[in-house]
């Protein structure tokens, strides 16, 4: 996913760099007037953030604060970029270095000179999203010598890029105003490109000509050289006081395909207003673009989109997808060529927890991350599932999140209570548990959604800054929702304490009944199917393993999610198991490889027809109960096969004698 404008994105790494800064603060210049020094210091401030209180983090042990330099350790701020005073109570600094605050974590931002003193912002009196400036005033402002200002400057001549270099002071580096370059868009302006050195916290910060006078404001430093941008100073000055301009083309991306839609952004807000204000109208304004930018990306690729896309057909008549176990979260995904698949999970990991928990995480290619948390044996299901601070330690056990502190890092492991929690249900009416977790040192937020499974749960998420990039990561993670493949698998105990939190379950479950009582008897009825089986099949106690795959049925013209494999395997045996599973009609634009598998379980061809067949060490029957009644030649929507697997090498009237247990009972309702 992508939205922001592009030259933002090289000040997103740095903006809050919090642990790891380093060197003294120092003034040093290049041939310029050493009169002009003292009135360079007095115009230009370091642009700051207060430092969280307390820290909700827990670690895996003390933080090793004595590795960073004393300056950052003692400091009670972040030093984010910079500032410099322009007019009478009127302060400049870059657009994005104050956007990264808004909706964040810390505190307001504030300036603070070469003396350590706070100015608090007052009112914001221009701002320019695209040219990447804000004006505004400070409630009580120091006494400083107003700049001189160059709105002419002549190239090829000495210039001085002054800022907060790397958030340890105001520091002045020299080099040579190099060229002009055309804004991106349409050459609404030029920007001024020089050589002077600019470093994380520059931002903001003026370019000085030879004499001192001001001819621009740093906004962006280039990835490859040292070739950096400047907005010119009188681009600044031009600009009507009183206007808010949001003037911008947007790009928007996400996960599911590789698709791009971009849509020009024209908003202008009436200013002033206090910072206060400005950041609950900015966030409103970013939060309606990226809405409308997400609508018009689905809308536009609606008629492609999964299930209802013919390129669908492959994943929704793939019994590969079905017929094995998918506790672990997977992303349904458009290639290049239109057809829909499974993604592969990069960076796949399985951490072991006590009593038979594990955690299986990884990512997909966009950095969506994945998680399956089979629980515990000690933790009773109904209490994690109401408890998401514990959910997440048992994830921190396994994943690992560090903390950086200078050289060092250092494991985190608990992210303490989430500031917000509550339940969404996606278009299947799967009930996912939203939970949000600030994590102040980095200004971020962890936003993750997760469905409650009967082992534990799946969950996917997304690490982003906090503001107008966590809406977004929320606005992402509610459509992924809805691609999200997973299967639904426990023992037989976890099973029955999951059926328990009704309030948890989708709301398919409402018309199964999943019903046993050990040793006796385990039955399984929905609208669709009913089948039953005794121990005389199969052994039925807590430990016997039950697991329900799902697919997407085109009912009546809406689209479903519903059971299409019944797994139940007894306990400690993986080569035993029995299947009921439903198979859909291949759709006439498939190959024969969909086609003839179809046509072999229509007309009971081998393997489907009864007859035992073996594989390593065990042997297997496959049948397909009664075939729907449709008219004469027209092949019916959908077929059931039951299927029985067992160790050893069997007869076929032993073999058969299974078989007959569980056809028994079963009954098909669905025509």
């Amino acid at each position: 996913m992508s939205f922001a404008p592009w030259r933002f994105r090289y000040f997103l790494v740095y903006l809050w760099i919090g642990i790891g800064l380093y060197g003294v603060r120092n003034v040093h210049a290049v041939e310029l007037d050493s009169s002009k020094l003292s009135k360079i210091q007095s115009e230009t401030f370091e642009v700051v953030v207060p430092k969280p209180d307390t820290d909700p983090l827990s670690y895996e042990k003390p933080l090793p604060l004595d590795l960073l330099p004393y300056q950052f350790r003692n400091d009670r701020f972040y030093s984010i970029g910079t500032a410099f005073a322009l007019g009478a109570n009127r302060y400049v600094t870059a657009a994005h270095v104050i956007n990264g605050t808004m909706g964040g974590v810390l505190g307001e931002p504030a300036l603070r000179d070469a003396s350590g003193q706070i100015y608090v912002l007052d009112k914001i009196y221009k701002y320019s999203l695209q040219k990447d400036f804000v004006v505004f005033s400070l409630k009580q402002p120091p006494h400083t010598v107003l700049p001189k200002l160059n709105t002419t400057p002549v190239l090829n001549q000495p210039v001085f890029a002054v800022g907060n270099a790397l958030g340890t002071g105001i520091v002045i580096r020299d080099g040579l105003y190099t060229s002009n370059t055309p804004e991106e868009e349409a050459g609404r302006w030029t920007w001024l490109r020089f050589s002077a050195a600019a470093s994380p916290g520059n931002s903001g910060g003026p370019l000085l000509d030879k004499n001192g006078s001001v001819m621009g404001i740093v906004v962006m430093k280039s990835p490859n050289e040292n070739l950096n941008y400047a907005l010119p100073i009188d681009e600044i000055m031009k600009a009507p006081e009183g206007d808010a301009v949001f003037d911008n083309r947007e790009i928007y991306t996400i996960d599911i395909f590789d698709t791009t839609r971009w849509l020009d952004f024209r908003k202008t807000l009436t200013l002033p207003m206090s910072y206060a204000e400005f950041s609950s109208r900015y966030l409103q304004v970013m939060n309606a673009q990226a809405d409308r930018l997400l609508d018009d990306l689905l809308e536009n690729q609606r008629t492609t989109l999964f299930p209802q896309s013919i390129g669908s057909n492959y994943f929704l008549n793939n019994s590969d997808n079905y017929n094995y176990e998918h506790s672990y979260p997977l992303l349904v995904v458009r290639g290049t060529d239109g057809t829909w698949n499974l993604a592969p999970s990069n960076n796949y990991r399985k951490g072991l927890l006590p009593d038979n928990g594990y955690v299986e995480y990884g990512s997909t290619m966009f950095d969506l991350l994945l998680f399956h948390l089979r629980k515990p044996d000690r933790v009773p299901s109904g209490q994690l599932y109401e408890n998401p601070k514990q959910y997440m330690d048992l994830l921190l056990q396994a994943w690992t999140l560090n903390r950086n502190v200078g050289d060092q890092a250092d494991r985190i492991t608990s992210l303490g209570l989430p500031e917000k929690n509550y339940i969404l249900q996606d278009g299947y009416d799967r009930r996912w548990q939203v939970s949000i977790w600030p994590i102040p040192y980095k200004n971020a937020k962890l936003t993750l959604f997760s469905l409650p499974v009967p082992d534990g749960y799946v969950s996917i998420g997304r690490l982003t800054q906090a503001g107008a990039d966590q809406y977004i990561a929320s606005k992402d993670l509610q459509v992924l929702s809805n691609y999200i493949y997973v299967s639904y698998g426990g023992t037989l105990e976890q099973w029955r304490e999951y059926l328990k939190n009704n309030n948890i379950l989708p709301a398919l479950f409402s018309s199964l009944n999943i019903d046993f009582d050990y040793d006796k008897n385990f039955s399984y009825k929905s609208d669709r199917v009913l089948f039953s089986y005794t121990p005389e099949l199969q052994e039925i106690t807590p430990d016997s393993y039950l697991r329900m795959s799902f697919s997407f049925f085109n009912q009546d013209g809406k689209w479903l999610w519903d059971v299409a494999n019944v797994t139940a395997k007894p306990p400690r045996d993986d080569t035993q198991l029995i299947q009921v599973i439903r198979h859909t009609r291949p759709t006439k634009d498939l190959a024969d490889e969909f086609k003839n598998p179809w046509l072999d379980k229509l007309y009971r061809k081998p393997p489907n027809d009864g007859k035992v067949f073996y594989g390593s060490n065990y042997s297997m029957i496959d049948f397909i109960p009664g075939v729907p009644t449709k008219p004469e030649g027209v092949a019916p929507p959908f077929l059931y096969s039951v299927f029985y697997r067992t160790k050893g090498m069997r007869q076929q009237d032993e073999m058969s004698a299974k078989l007959d247990l569980l056809l028994k009972n079963l009954q098909i309702y669905e025509h």
